[in-house]
């Protein structure tokens, strides 16, 4: 049963995760985000990334492209 009800909160999450995408397009397109958020965005990203390799000791992982 507990597996199940794990399977089911990860495809939830994907689907969720499948959202951001189209959600990014449309504050694009209707003016709400701007070139200058995304970048700000994606540095807050990439900073959070570093931190947690930081903390955990490990090697960074391979830069992602968008």
């Amino acid at each position: 049963m507990a597996v199940a009800l794990e399977q089911e909160m990860r495809a939830r999450v994907v689907e969720a995760e499948a959202e951001v995408p189209r959600a990014m397009a449309e504050a694009f397109r209707s003016g709400n985000m701007g070139i200058m958020d995304y970048y700000r965005m994606k540095n807050v990203q990439a900073d959070t990334e570093m931190r947690g390799a930081i903390a955990s000791g490990e090697e960074p992982a391979a830069p992602r492209r968008p």
